[in-house]
């Protein structure tokens, strides 16, 4: 250790009220060595805090570390008279409130130890959760809110909160948070003049709002002195007595003794500096989440083709009549975010479901882009339209007119999207494996929320995402093949040796011939061929499974991984149909 970081001039620099956490409660100890001898060093935080209305402000005013420091408890207290404390109640005199707690105290006297609890009123006013040693609050993509710092007995010392959410609930309830804290540093050392603290001397002085004090002792003086120690007990309790009483205490039937001496030992030098700071940490009077107060700091949004934007406040209303363009990446961007997801309405439209509550109704249209009714996005929170904004673009290629069918025309496309179908005949398929042959076609089930994400024409931005695209579809279908049955089923010569499409293929051809079977199975077998490239994206033979799989090299890669999608379901949806389906001739049209 140095000069610096005995004198704290650094932290005594720092205030919470400008930080991104503060502090509610803490009692972090730090140390290494034993502390009544040389080389001991150690570092103590401590914290408490209480939040004043205003009227009450005069007299917090003089509240300080011995008042509302660690050494303040907030529990309940139930008074003879028949008045009773809340924990939430900071009393300045007995029965006379005037302030909240933000964190309690639980004492756990069976079970040990003591539990902080953060403030339920403030967990559910900002509508968190608890997530391990975090709390989220799930609306604003799980963004964490307030944590719990757990020494290595598992036991709290710190509970810490975001000031932008704090200051939002304390606008709402009208409060203003006080601080006080105290840090102490100590070191001990063989001796002053020659360790890093040579030529520092005891001193107290008002630094940066704070108190600090230098204090330079010998350890002698701190650990060693006189002692002296005394005993006292009663004589006269007969212990062969059944149930012995005590009269009244008197010289004759008690004794003593005492003793005392003299303890030293301790060489070294203790260098201890400390600082206190009573804070406030004010509100804005601005509470966007627990009020419903207007957010001021909203984006603008182009609406016309010559790049004209207008302000989210003035999109913020149903009859608006405007839409918007994003490009598609804005999906994939939103789908990334914990708790959300993706749901098709038609061929064209869907909506993304946000963890705000939303569902964002979008469309397609003819140039890729999603159009979406610009109420639905300017009614969203601020974090959300901040994220479309970065992918809002000058209109190009119309509304999508399955969108307009549903939203202007109330008839909604009566069409259907490749990434719903293709899951709908892969359900299919598996049905009439288990009524034709009694056995399951897939060897595990999958979460159907969670593959939307990956298997949609969304993903397919380049080559790379397009073969990335092949890799999930395989995934969810020919990986999941349950080879073993299938095998069993299979009449080929060498089984044992096929994998799962082919098996399958193998089984399709016994019904329709191998002709038949390969044709319709060409689709899968291209994705398979493409998840390779994949793998190795130099492959001279990523042409050949595109042109296997269906896939226009023409169109662009959203229409690519739409078309790769729906070719494999078509195919998915052709292999059920000649299977179980009567009469058994049915060979489906070239492609």
């Amino acid at each position: 250790m140095n000069q610096d970081w005995i004198l704290q001039k650094k932290e005594t620099r720092r205030a919470f009220s400008k930080s991104t956490w503060v502090p509610l409660r803490a009692s972090i100890n730090d140390e290494k060595g034993n502390c009544k001898y040389t080389g001991h060093v150690g570092e103590y935080f401590g914290c408490g805090s209480v939040a004043f209305p205003p009227e009450h402000r005069q007299i917090a005013e003089k509240a300080s570390w011995s008042d509302i420091g660690i050494g303040c408890t907030p529990q309940p207290y139930a008074y003879e008279d028949g008045y009773y404390s809340t924990i939430e109640q900071y009393q300045w005199n007995d029965k006379e409130p005037i302030g909240i707690h933000l964190v309690f105290e639980h004492p756990q006297p069976v079970v040990g130890g003591t539990l902080w609890v953060l403030n339920p009123d403030l967990v559910v006013a900002l509508r968190l959760i608890k997530e391990g040693n975090n709390w989220v609050r799930p609306e604003e993509n799980f963004v964490v809110v307030a944590r719990e710092v757990l020494d290595y007995k598992g036991e709290q010392r710190l509970i810490e909160i975001k000031r932008e959410f704090l200051l939002d609930y304390l606008a709402a309830r009208n409060l203003s948070l006080k601080l006080s804290y105290y840090r102490q540093r100590v070191e001990n050392v063989p001796a002053l003049e020659n360790s890093e603290y040579a030529g520092l001397e005891d001193h107290q002085e008002e630094r940066d709002d704070s108190r600090y004090k230098l204090l330079i002792r010998n350890l002698n003086d701190v650990f060693g002195g006189s002692w002296a120690m005394f005993r006292a007990w009663r004589t006269d309790v007969d212990e062969e007595e059944d149930a012995p009483v005590m009269g009244p205490e008197t010289n004759e039937n008690t004794d003593y003794e005492k003793s005392e001496g003299n303890k030293a030992g301790y060489d070294g030098v203790r260098v201890e500096g400390e600082f206190w700071r009573d804070e406030w940490i004010n509100h804005q009077d601005i509470s966007k989440r627990v009020r419903g107060d207007a957010d001021t700091n909203l984006p603008q949004f182009i609406v016309e083709t010559d790049s004209t934007r207008i302000a989210s406040s003035e999109l913020n209303n149903e009859d608006v009549g405007r839409w918007l363009w994003f490009r598609s990446s804005i999906v994939n961007e939103l789908l990334g975010l914990r708790g959300f997801s993706l749901e098709w309405y038609t061929a064209e439209t869907g909506s993304i479901h946000s963890t705000s509550g939303y569902r964002i109704h979008f469309g397609v249209n003819s140039a890729d882009f999603v159009t979406v009714y610009a109420y639905d996005i300017a009614r969203l929170p601020s974090w959300e339209q901040h994220l479309w904004a970065a992918y809002n673009a000058v209109p190009e290629g119309k509304v999508s007119s399955e969108l307009l069918d549903s939203q202007v025309k109330a008839q909604p496309a009566s069409t259907h999207a490749v990434e719903g179908l293709l899951f709908e005949v892969m359900s299919m398929l598996e049905n009439g494996f288990k009524q034709e042959f009694n056995v399951s076609l897939f060897s595990h089930d999958i979460d159907r929320i969670e593959a939307l994400k990956k298997i949609s024409r969304f993903e397919s931005k380049d080559q790379a995402s397009l073969l990335r695209l092949a890799k999930e579809i395989v995934r969810v279908f020919s990986d999941r093949l349950n080879v073993k049955e299938l095998r069993a089923l299979s009449a080929h010569a060498n089984k044992d040796k096929l994998g799962s499409n082919k098996l399958l293929q193998d089984i399709l051809s016994q019904k329709v011939g191998d002709d038949a079977a390969r044709k319709v199975f060409g689709p899968i077998v291209g994705a398979y061929d493409m998840r390779v490239g994949d793998a190795h994206p130099t492959s001279s033979k990523i042409g050949e499974a595109l042109e296997l799989a269906g896939i226009d090299t023409e169109n662009s890669f959203l229409r690519q991984g739409q078309q790769l999608i729906s070719n494999v379901g078509q195919s998915i949806w052709w292999i059920g149909k000649m299977m179980f389906e009567k009469p058994m001739n049915l060979v489906p049209d070239e492609k």
